[in-house]
């Protein structure tokens, strides 16, 4: 196995996040005796309000857990300059409370978009992104992105928090992920609970028996594992013009030489119904995409730790305090 700086977690955990809990999915590492990591095949990720027990029930007092999830972590600076937040962690159990008390609730109208309620739109109609613009007082949708949102070579923007619509939102899952878990780790009097990097450096963090939070981004993880998503000539029953990406099981399992090599190459153990469902494509059904993505973000997340992938802590109380950063994201965007 490689060496990377840090103290290698007892467990390393990857959640693949939705608004809609059958679509939620989450793959685990061990740490084998100390030596190398065994991954076994993705999971259900099951009831929410127990989950941060549950990971920390399986290593006990004497280890630490690495959990990645999929949902932006942090405030725009452009929005948290507007309300004065200078510290996402403070802020965080107040959500949903008092002058925060709709903050949870995507707003249906834009005269009904605040500072205390920037989610938008409850649904779908005539809602423009104009009527966030306005009423959160920025003038370009960039200025509701976090650093690590931005477009870069090789990678477009990410859909702004706050923006509920569409296929590429994220806004409703960090709804769901903030309230439901974050929120209660942070506050639970049984477990250690921290988030990286508003916490601490990771180094720092993985160094105590804690459960140690993370944002990831399995499509910043596809790069640093090799997988690419190449045009494949097979009709999808409404046209024969070729298809590829994460959605079709032929392109994931495309991929399996790349993965199963990186694991190999790492030491890293899979199962044999890991192995069998990298080969496939994690199956014909609709939630292959989440098992998928769940897995990449766990290799992504072993990828740092065992010292494949060049890490950087951000500097500065914006993205440490503020606005967050995605594991294994370079400050150069590299």
């Amino acid at each position: 196995m490689g060496a990377g700086k840090f103290r290698f977690p007892v467990l390393v955990a990857h959640a693949d996040w939705s608004v809609n809990a059958s679509k939620r999915w989450m793959a685990l590492a061990f740490l084998d005796g100390g030596v190398r990591y065994r991954v076994g095949a993705p999971r259900k990720v099951g009831d929410v309000e127990t989950l941060l027990a549950r990971l920390k029930s399986t290593v006990g007092s004497s280890g630490s857990v690495l959990l990645g999830f999929d949902f932006p972590i942090g405030l725009p600076y452009g929005y948290a300059a507007r309300c004065a937040v200078e510290d996402f962690l403070a802020l965080l159990p107040e959500l949903g409370r008092g002058d925060w008390s709709k903050f949870y609730f995507p707003a249906e109208h834009p005269e009904e978009i605040s500072l205390y309620r920037p989610f938008y739109p409850r649904r779908a109609g005539n809602a423009r992104q104009v009527h966030l613009l306005e009423a959160l007082g920025v003038k370009t949708m960039d200025d509701l992105r976090r650093r690590c949102e931005l477009a870069h070579p090789g990678r477009r923007a990410a859909a702004p928090l706050f923006w509920t619509l569409g296929g590429q939102q994220v806004g409703k899952a960090a709804i769901s992920g903030w309230r439901d878990v974050l929120a209660p780790g942070l506050g639970s009097t049984e477990l250690a609970v921290t988030i990286w990097p508003f916490s601490g450096n990771l180094d720092e963090l993985l160094a105590v028996d804690d459960l140690v939070i993370a944002e990831t981004y399995p499509g910043e993880f596809y790069h640093h594992l090799g997988v690419t998503f190449q045009a494949l000539n097979q009709s999808d029953g409404n046209s024969s013009r070729p298809r590829r990406g994460k959605r079709v099981q032929a392109s994931r399992a495309a991929n399996a030489r790349a993965l199963l090599d990186w694991a190999n190459y790492l030491g890293v153990l899979l199962s044999t119904e890991l192995e069998l469902a990298i080969q496939d494509g994690f199956g014909p059904a609709k939630d292959g995409e989440d098992a998928f993505d769940a897995i990449i973000g766990l290799f992504g997340m072993l990828n740092i730790l065992l010292g494949k992938r060049s890490f950087c802590e951000p500097p500065g109380k914006q993205l440490r305090k503020i606005e967050g950063w995605i594991l294994g994201q370079t400050l150069g965007f590299e």
